[in-house]
């Protein structure tokens, strides 16, 4: 019987899924097989290793985010809007793009001496140093207050990662208002004037519009 068109898709989407709710040492491809009624070995032909799937799902999760911020400063110009847009984007990503986001965050050390993560770890530096380049612009035209852009990058995104152990969708705070607390305590600390912080930190306002709209767009193109 001939195997529905997009059936490497569907693998790797329930290994996704699986990594998600159990980690990438609990997950198994013999689960995975059995769950979609093939063989393990069927798994092995589509992708060889358990590693190469995972490889596979930091690179295109960092691809989709990276092409989201790329629409995002199309839209969003001043360095605070644009610091704003990534703390939205981290908290909304997670009913985006839920399974994926969760399990790239819990895994995010696996493989990291991998020599064939070396694209995921170019990509991930990438995110950083668009970061970097808006905290050193909003320092250098006077909106930020002078601080080591590098270790403020690293405390952003540190706390951003960890959203999946605490954050939950489904409860009774939405994504935009996790983004509005986390802009609110980040821009809150960066800006030498603090009356904009309101605005930015809107979860109703337009910079969670955009965010989203360029989330949901990078998704769609990813996925075709």
């Amino acid at each position: 019987m001939a195997r529905p068109a997009g059936r490497r898709d569907e693998i790797h989407a329930t290994f996704i899924r699986h990594v998600a709710e159990r980690g990438y040492e609990l997950t198994n491809l013999g689960d995975i097989a059995g769950e979609l009624g093939m063989s393990k070995g069927t798994i092995v032909h589509h992708f060889g290793t358990k590693a190469q799937m995972l490889r596979e799902l930091e690179e295109n999760y960092m691809r989709r985010q990276l092409s989201a911020v790329r629409r995002m400063w199309e839209r969003l110009e001043a360095p605070q809007e644009r610091i704003a847009a990534i703390v939205y984007a981290s908290a909304l990503l997670h009913v985006v793009d839920r399974d994926a986001t969760v399990a790239t965050q819990r895994e995010v050390v696996q493989l990291a001496d991998d020599p064939q993560m070396r694209e995921v770890r170019k990509l991930r530096t990438e995110m950083q140093e668009l970061t970097v380049a808006e905290l050193r612009r909003g320092i250098e035209s006077g909106v930020f207050r002078e601080v080591d852009v590098e270790l403020t990058t690293l405390q952003i995104w540190g706390s951003l990662q960890w959203m999946w152990v605490w954050f939950d969708p489904e409860g009774a705070l939405r994504p935009e208002q996790v983004g509005a607390s986390f802009v609110d305590l980040v821009l809150g600390g960066l800006l030498l004037d603090r009356l904009p912080v309101a605005r930015l930190a809107d979860p109703k306002g337009p910079i969670v519009t955009a965010v989203r709209e360029c989330l949901e767009e990078s998704t769609e193109v990813q996925g075709t």
